[in-house]
């Protein structure tokens, strides 16, 4: 999926808490034998539930929760039934058939039946997406089938021609346009979820604007749906996997400064987790009743990186067309790229071990490996992953040359607007950190920085995708388990920062990726992707910054119990958690990430048998 900016208001502002509700119309009870309900509070709403058409992670995150896809993962990531109890390949992978589960049900916003769960809201499914006319943002991956493209772009008008087919109401069948055996992966991700086709048809584009236009499958069904005061999800009693929701209510409450107020909220037991800003960290981590309360958040497979803008459509106040002429030259690019210094930056966020989240590459460590070797640490992209970004003399004299070849072109200082989510008080700091340290060390001749507070509702739409900006910090997240997920949000039509507008560009990265795209020997496929990514960050059109995750909070959860896998939607769902009695300590944690590892490790290596 095309995963935009996640917005960082939300993972700061997601606090968890859990209580005893004996009130709650609910079904089976967690492990304390009662009801047990999940509190969050949160400050970026949003928009629309339609699953099928939304990109951004605050969305797609709820709907997980209420509608199932056909695999899922278990606590060790690896794939098992979800809608589809068993499946096949072809030799080559080409194509897929699913058995889908008899006795999932389709209910409405009151629990009621409405319908079976069969093969053909799949392709009804799909059907949506690839329809140009609905605008679905992650119409994209889904052109994975056979002739979804052409049907995207009206070559193909007839859908029954496009490889998505039930065979019969229990039997699915996907032709794919080649080799995919990383199929399964994708089907981790909203576009290939269900639905009822008769209710899509009834509800229109009324379809996901609320709860009562809206058909439920998955874990849970949304009670109350107040924007911008409450969201309730309750259990859903008709739930094919039941016994494994153990959390039987999730209450959302909107608070404009959740990312604020949280740890606070927190002590007061009003809450029962929260993330703790570097602001406080400290103080949290010497206090004696809150010291062992705290602990490491988990990292994941999102990637951080700093977007230069070549197509801005900033203020005229910020010179617009000045930032343009100045970012098509190399020599300014990488006068940025060497100068930023992401350990800096990094503080504000993980003030003890930043280093352990930066990253070299847009592609993290521990993604893919071909034969027990990293990807990162494949050639060309080997000497970007193991030398940091962040050079002094580097910079200075790529600034000198940027200087000399603009002389008379570019007004100098060059503004550089640097937007960042105003609910997020830690990226307000990061981006302070970054405004200082890029003109002190570059020099206010040379640069000037002006920070954007964007809003904390609606940032991707009203600020990144619109290109209100001359240098954003961005991310991306895995949709498949192939190095190719990682290139989508740079090649030609992609909506971060348009480097094919680049001068020198000459679709020289997209004609890579291609090359890489059509190789289906491994070994060979992954060292064309590392060549193509090599050149991306050699050209300096993005700057890699960070994984995601890390930080510190205070939870009732133990993230070691959450469904795992570094792509699609199975990280958001609450199915198989449970509430803690008492938050987790940095040393529990420890602990409990330790054993996690081995036994990770032992049903990796039971599965490859």
């Amino acid at each position: 999926m095309k995963k935009y900016l996640l917005v960082l208001a939300c993972m700061f502002a997601l606090v968890l808490a859990a209580c005893s509700d004996d009130s709650a119309d609910s079904g089976t009870a967690g492990d304390s034998g009662k009801s047990q309900e999940y509190r969050t509070v949160y400050s970026g709403e949003i928009k629309t539930l339609n699953y099928l058409k939304t990109s951004e992670t605050n969305e797609f995150a709820v709907a997980a929760n209420l509608v199932d896809g056909l695999i899922e993962y278990d606590e060790y990531g690896i794939v098992k039934p979800g809608l589809a109890t068993e499946w096949e390949h072809n030799d080559d992978a080409s194509v897929w058939t699913f058995k889908i589960r008899e006795g999932a049900k389709w209910v409405d916003h009151e629990g009621k039946e409405v319908a079976d769960v069969v093969a053909q809201d799949f392709v009804d499914g799909l059907n949506y997406v690839l329809d140009a006319k609905n605008e679905s943002s992650t119409a994209w991956i889904a052109t994975v089938v056979k002739n979804g493209d052409a049907f995207y772009n009206g070559e193909v008008t007839d859908f029954q021609q496009v490889g998505v087919k039930a065979l019969d109401d229990y039997t699915l069948e996907y032709t794919l346009e080649g080799s995919t055996p990383y199929f399964l992966s994708m089907l981790n991700y909203v576009c290939f979820f269900p639905v009822n086709g008769a209710f899509l048809a009834e509800t229109g584009e009324a379809f996901g604007t609320t709860r009562e236009n809206f058909l439920y499958n998955g874990s849970y069904i949304l009670d109350k749906f107040e924007p911008q005061n409450e969201r309730v999800l309750v259990k859903n009693k008709t739930y094919w996997d039941k016994d494994n929701v153990k959390i039987d209510r999730i209450r959302y409450k909107y608070n404009k400064e959740a990312a604020t107020v949280a740890p606070e909220l927190f002590l007061r037991g009003e809450i029962d987790g929260a993330s703790i800003p570097t602001s406080i960290l400290d103080e949290w981590l010497k206090a004696e009743d809150k010291k062992d309360v705290v602990r490491q958040n988990t990292n994941n497979f999102y990637t951080y990186f700093y977007a230069l803008n070549f197509d801005p459509q900033f203020d005229a106040e910020f010179a617009p067309e000045n930032w343009k002429v100045a970012v098509n030259n190399k020599d300014f690019r990488k006068s940025l790229f060497h100068g930023l210094d992401r350990i800096s930056a990094m503080l504000t966020m993980e003030p003890y071990n930043p280093e352990n989240l930066i990253s070299n590459t847009i592609t993290p460590k521990n993604f893919v490996d071909v034969a027990g070797v990293d990807y990162t640490l494949l050639a060309p992209l080997k000497a970007i992953s193991e030398n940091d970004s962040f050079n002094k003399e580097l910079a200075a004299q790529h600034k000198e040359a940027a200087m000399k070849a603009l002389e008379g072109k570019v007004t100098f200082p060059v503004k550089v607007v640097l937007p960042y989510n105003s609910g997020s008080p830690e990226w307000a700091n990061r981006s302070q950190v970054v405004e200082q340290q890029l003109e002190n060390l570059l020099g206010k001749d040379y640069i000037d920085v002006e920070l954007y507070a964007g809003p904390a509702t609606g940032f991707l739409g009203e600020v990144r995708r619109p290109g209100k900006f001359s240098m954003i910090e961005a991310n991306w997240g895995p949709d498949f388990a192939d190095p190719s997920t990682y290139t989508d949000p740079f090649t030609t039509g992609g909506t971060y920062n348009k480097p094919e507008l680049a001068e020198g560009y000459n679709a020289e990265y997209d004609k890579l990726v291609e090359a890489a795209k059509v190789e289906v020997e491994p070994a060979k496929r992954y060292e064309l992707f590392a060549k193509a990514e090599a050149f991306l960050i050699e050209e300096a059109f993005v700057i890699p910054y960070a994984v995601g995750g890390g930080g510190y909070v205070a939870s009732k959860l133990n993230p070691f119990e959450s469904q795992y896998s570094p792509f699609g939607v199975t990280s958001e769902k609450f199915k198989g958690q449970s509430i803690l009695e008492k938050p987790m300590s940095n040393e529990e944690y420890e602990s409990a990430k330790e054993a996690w590892e081995k036994e990770r490790a032992e049903a990796l290596a039971n599965a490859s048998k």
